[in-house]
C-alpha cells in the first residue's frame, strides 16, 4: 500500500512565524486529522503539501512524487476543499460544474451531480445566495467528482452546523473505503476528527507535537481525578501531565503504568491536545514525527 503523503523535515518561514520541521505520513486507505488552533500553521502545511507557497527546506511527496513535479496527473489525483471556496459568486452549482469539467480530465459530470443531489444543494441558484453549508457542499461535490485519490480538506466543516457536518464526515468515511484513497482534513472541531480519522497530527505555533494512531493513542491515554497527594504518589513514568482545577487535580496518565484499582477515566482528543498545549504534557513521546 502506498503512502498517500511523505513528509520529511519541511519548513516554512514567515516574519514572526515559523512553520517546522515537521516529518509525517499519511499511508493509503487512511485518514489524517490534523488538529490545531487558529494560526497554528494547518492552512500552510496544507498550501505546502500543494506546492502553492515555496518551502524553505524538507522534502514533500505526494502520491509518490516529489510535489515540485507539475505532472498533470498528479493533480488529476488531488481533490481541494479550503475553508475560502473561491467559486464564483454568480454561478450556480451547476455552472461551476461545467467550468470544472474542462480542467479536469477525468471530470465526471453524472457523479457531480449525483452528490450535489444525495446533498441536498440547489443547483440554479447562483453561489453568492447558498448558506454555508451549500457552499461547502459543492465545493467538497466538486473535489470528489474527478475520481480523486486524495483529498486535502482546510476546515470544511467549520462554521456548519451538526447535521451538515455530520453528512460531510459520513462521505469522506465512505471514500477512504478504497484503500488507493486517502484524507488530510485539518479541523479545530476535534469531536469531528475523532469519528473518522485513523491518525491525528497535533500542531501548535508551527510546532509538530504529536502524530501517532489515534485509537493507540486513546489506549493508551486516560486521565486520573485526585488530590495532590494522590497524584503525588504516582510513578513519574506514569505521569504524562498534570493540572489543577477546580475540584482538586487531574492528571492525563499512560494507562499501562497506573496501579491496579485506581480509576482512569477514558480520554479524547481534545483532552490531550488541552493538556499538551496549555500544561506542557508530554504525550507518548517516541509517537512524534510522524507515523510510518
Amino acid at each position: 500500500m502506498t503512502n498517500a503523503i511523505e513528509i520529511h523535515g519541511l519548513v516554512k518561514a514567515y516574519p514572526g512565524f515559523t512553520l517546522g520541521p515537521v516529518d509525517l505520513t499519511l499511508p493509503g486507505g487512511c485518514i489524517l486529522g490534523l488538529i490545531g488552533e487558529n494560526g497554528a500553521g494547518k492552512s500552510t502545511l496544507i498550501r505546502l503539501i500543494l506546492d502553492m507557497v515555496q518551502r524553505d527546506g524538507g522534502t514533500v511527496s505526494v502520491l509518490g512524487r516529489d510535489n515540485r513535479d507539475r505532472f498533470r496527473q498528479t493533480k488529476e489525483d488531488i481533490g481541494v476543499v479550503f475553508d475560502e471556496t473561491g467559486v464564483p459568486a454568480c454561478l450556480s452549482a451547476r455552472q461551476y460544474g461545467r467550468v470544472l469539467q474542462s480542467a479536469y480530465g477525468r471530470w465526471s459530470p453524472q457523479r457531480y451531480a449525483a452528490l450535489l443531489q444525495k446533498l441536498r444543494v440547489p443547483q440554479e441558484k447562483p453561489f453568492s445566495t447558498l448558506s454555508r453549508g451549500n457552499q461547502m457542499k459543492v465545493s467538497i461535490a466538486a473535489a470528489l467528482a474527478h475520481d480523486a485519490k486524495l483529498l486535502l480538506l482546510d476546515e470544511p466543516t467549520s462554521g456548519l452546523d451538526p447535521v451538515v457536518r455530520e453528512e460531510i464526515v459520513d462521505l469522506f468515511s465512505e471514500f477512504t473505503r478504497d484503500e488507493d484513497h486517502a484524507v488530510l482534513i485539518s479541523s479545530h472541531i476535534v469531536s469531528d476528527l475523532e469519528k473518522i480519522c485513523d491518525y491525528t497530527a497535533f500542531l501548535h505555533e508551527g510546532k509538530l507535537l504529536l502524530c501517532a494512531e489515534k485509537d493507540r493513542l486513546l489506549e493508551r491515554c486516560g486521565v486520573v481525578h485526585g488530590t495532590a497527594e494522590q497524584l503525588s504518589g504516582l510513578a513519574p513514568a506514569a505521569l504524562l501531565g498534570r493540572r489543577r482545577t477546580a475540584y482538586g487535580e487531574e492528571a492525563l496518565v499512560e494507562r499501562r503504568r497506573v496501579p491496579a484499582g485506581l480509576k482512569i477515566t477514558p480520554v479524547n482528543l481534545e483532552d490531550i491536545f488541552v493538556f499538551m498545549v496549555r500544561d506542557g504534557a508530554n504525550v507518548c513521546p517516541e509517537e512524534k514525527g510522524g507515523q510510518s
